[in-house]
């Protein structure tokens, strides 16, 4: 397993690629306001998370900092002191122990099937830590899908910059899901830690003794009936970050593609219908139950009002803190960054799998992350990019299990999860699940970093944001009492480091041309 440590690569060599970067691109950094607000525990001031959909760290990091570099790609050649990951190894590369081996999947196969991600599917496919039945357990088989290509990884050839960011930052290599399941769960567990207190509307509603498991739209979301012609929702009860954000006075918000109306419904109802194309074909840009501050009474904001004026973006109005994408920008053009910031991309480019691709994630990944790289608050900045859930991806690591349950969905070992007593004794949160990537992106991150230690989750992120504005723990049960916080991705005593810039398309460090904007 790798030792977390910092490990830097030629000063030479990344100063003169990011001065030319740059330079390409007109890109300056302006003196930071440092903003007002609420006292921070470190230098950062703002922070924003890009959190993307249903990638394994084996699915897009299983061989960094290693690519296949074939003829007509997008090539990834590694500084010589470039730390390993706990990625995977020569032997599980040719005799794994899964009914299928695993393989590269080449940047002309960016549209994929989607897995089988669900609860008790995911743990059967770790086998008590055996790590061995992924093609029978999550591997897709609807629509003539081969449940062999659960098996599939890409490399810096696809997700190029991606492994360009892990290079410059720090990328974290063990790193879980909160608990094993699909997007809602992830979603929430983001914002709460906490799963449990969810109550059901509507027959099937995926809630087992007052915990949410699966996918399904939120109660408090005018357009999940819009979208689904039953009545089946689930509302959260609890505390989530915004709730401590609020009373602590710091701005923040949601920002979700798709999220602005683009009409109503016979009935009067919020009509969420904007559309785009990617390569995997058309796609609605909405999807209702990625959008965990929906299923909180006192988050949602049901009907998708506008803020009452950009000047209130991140301040409690009738949008209470619920964004499309359009008023981030806004904000941020104004010089009013919310100081904390969730970032969800129009579903074409977030990368899910069946109707999203790693080339239009990278898309919308990179001209984010340039455009906010040109800004004055850039200097006091993190971005976390990461990921809801594993999508049942093949990964080569066993989940750390923090917290226990023996529900009857469970299935890890012996039809249960750990003998042990679940936090506040809520079941059906057997955690920590697959492991997904984590990526810290700041002039503050280590540069060509690993943060393997300690072990991390979906809720370190949740941590960091409470320790950074001493907001206290959610309580109750909540993951962020029983991970650790993502600080140690970051060297707040370093000399802020400058911005690299990225082509878009390619995912190389850029070139000549006015890339991200």
């Amino acid at each position: 397993m790798t030792i977390a440590r910092w490990l830097r690569p030629s000063v030479a060599a990344t100063a003169i690629a990011v001065m030319a970067a740059a330079a390409a691109t007109g890109g300056t950094v302006a003196a930071d306001p440092h903003g007002a607000g609420p006292q921070t525990t470190t230098p950062i001031r703002h922070i924003v998370v890009l959190f993307q959909e249903n990638v394994s760290f084996d699915h897009y990091f299983a061989t960094y900092p290693r690519a296949t570099n074939p003829p007509g790609e997008p090539a990834f050649h590694a500084a010589p002191d470039t730390p390993s990951v706990n990625g995977l190894p020569p032997t599980l590369l040719t005799q794994n122990p899964n009914e299928a081996q695993p393989f590269r999947l080449d940047r002309t196969q960016a549209v994929t099937c989607d897995m089988n991600h669900g609860y008790n599917a995911e743990q059967k496919a770790v086998d008590g830590g055996l790590v061995d039945k992924y093609v029978q357990s999550t591997g897709a088989t609807y629509d003539h899908c081969n449940p062999a290509q659960v098996m599939g990884y890409y490399d810096g050839n696809t997700v190029t910059a991606l492994w360009n960011y892990a290079q410059h930052f720090a990328l974290a290599d063990e790193s879980f899901d909160t608990t094993f399941g699909p997007s809602s769960p992830g979603a929430i567990n983001l914002i709460s830690g906490q799963t449990g207190g969810a109550v059901a509307t509507g027959a099937g509603a995926p809630v087992l003794d007052g915990t949410l498991y699966s996918d399904v739209d939120p109660t408090y979301d005018a357009c999940s009936q819009t979208e689904d012609s039953s009545t089946k929702t689930v509302a959260m009860t609890g505390t989530n970050i915004g709730d401590r954000l609020n009373a602590k006075g710091v701005t923040w918000g949601w920002f979700e593609g798709g999220f602005t109306p683009t009409g109503t419904t016979a009935s009067g109802l919020p009509l969420c219908g904007a559309q785009h194309t990617g390569l995997a074909g058309p796609q609605n840009d909405y999807i209702p139950h990625h959008e965990p501050f929906q299923f909180y009474k006192s988050t949602a904001n049901p009907d998708h009002l506008p803020p009452s004026s950009v000047a209130m973006i991140g301040h409690t109005d009738q949008a209470n803190h619920q964004y499309g994408l359009r008023s981030f920008w806004a904000a941020v053009d104004a010089g009013n960054m919310p100081q904390v910031s969730f970032l969800k991309a129009p579903a074409y480019q977030d990368g899910h799998p069946g109707y999203s691709d790693p080339l239009d994630e990278q898309t919308f990944l990179v001209d984010t992350i340039n455009r906010l790289e040109r800004t004055p608050a850039w200097r006091s900045t993190a971005v976390f990019i990461t990921w809801d859930d594993s999508d049942g991806w093949y990964d080569h690591v066993a989940p750390v299990i923090v917290n226990q349950s023996n529900s009857s969905l469970d299935a890890l070992t012996n039809g249960s999860c750990g003998t042990g007593t679940p936090a506040a004794g809520i079941e059906t949160r057997c955690g920590y699940g697959p492991r997904i990537p984590v990526l810290a992106i700041s002039p503050y991150a280590r540069s060509n970093f690993v943060f393997s230690k300690p072990v991390a989750s979906q809720a370190s992120i949740l941590r960091f944001i409470e320790n950074n504005w001493s907001l206290g723990r959610i309580g109750g049960g909540s993951f962020d009492a029983l991970t650790a916080s993502t600080a140690g991705m970051f060297n707040f005593h370093q000399p802020p480091a400058p911005p690299l810039f990225l082509n878009p398309s390619t995912g190389e460090v850029a070139g000549p041309g006015p890339f991200g904007h």
